[in-house]
């Protein structure tokens, strides 16, 4: 694919990161299988302190939410306060977060106890956040042009962090200006980047958003953002009508400022 080139008034680049920065099978294959395998054992070990209390009460919230709502939910109503079986208790938050994985749910609350698990994990080095070769030179090369980026995932930000705290190429946090997960609003609906850009300090059309997505990239146009569609391998199959309608690269360093080549 040749060189894209984004707008010229583009301050900020938004990022996506699995399927953008980050291969889809890092999260299919390391870091899902990871949350399933170890899930029973977390919960046991940190079952009566306030961290983990606060991540089953949000799972609870999360619940109830669903069911005034009549959306589909796991059976189970999670509540500490009554269940003194405590191994029947972390049953069902079992139960439940892997309903939820199976569902592809992106809810806060399963992001949340994911994040927390996924800490223990790159802290100890049983996990390395994978990043795509060009991203690391492409983020130092923008920086360099005057440009901030941010990163815009349905993880939370604190997984965020972790990814790219822990990664291959070490820790490269300090190449990004911000983080934003789902507490700013879902990736497929525009008025979350409209909120991001009122955060960010500049107007939609200033951003230019990554994403392999394109429910996400319909959603951020609408709200008025540049949007860039990232085509990787193992990604989902592009249209041929999303194909002529969006820019796409397949690296990072396919994009090129105007005026700053």
């Amino acid at each position: 694919m040749a060189t894209v080139s984004i707008p010229a008034c583009t301050s900020a680049l938004l990022l996506d990161i699995e399927g953008t920065t980050t291969p889809i099978t890092f999260v299919k294959d390391i870091l899902f299988p990871y949350i399933r395998e170890h899930l029973e054992d977390y919960l046991s070990t940190h079952w009566e302190e306030d961290e983990c209390k606060q991540d089953v009460h949000l799972l609870k919230k999360q619940i109830e939410e669903d069911m005034r709502q009549n959306r589909a939910c796991c059976i189970h109503t999670l509540d500490q306060t009554v269940h003194t079986d405590e191994e029947k208790a972390i049953r069902e938050v079992v139960d439940n977060v892997l309903w939820q994985m199976a569902a592809d749910r992106k809810s806060t609350a399963l992001k949340q106890l994911q994040g927390h698990m996924w800490r223990s994990a790159y802290a100890s080095g049983r996990i390395k956040g994978e990043v795509y070769q060009d991203v690391v030179p492409s983020l130092k090369r923008w920086r360099e042009q005057g440009l901030k980026v941010f990163i815009y995932s349905s993880g939370s930000v604190e997984a965020q962090k972790l990814l790219f705290g822990y990664s291959v190429e070490g820790d490269v946090l300090d190449l990004f200006d911000g983080h934003f997960d789902t507490n700013i609003g879902a990736k497929v609906d525009g008025k979350s980047y409209e909120r991001i850009a009122e955060r960010i300090g500049c107007q939609p059309e200033e951003i230019t958003f990554l994403t392999d997505v394109t429910r996400e990239a319909k959603a951020a146009e609408d709200a008025g953002v540049n949007v860039v569609v990232v085509v990787r391998p193992g990604n989902m199959e592009l249209t041929d009508e999303e194909r002529a309608h969006y820019n796409l690269v397949t690296s990072f360093s396919q994009l090129e400022v105007m005026g700053s080549a």
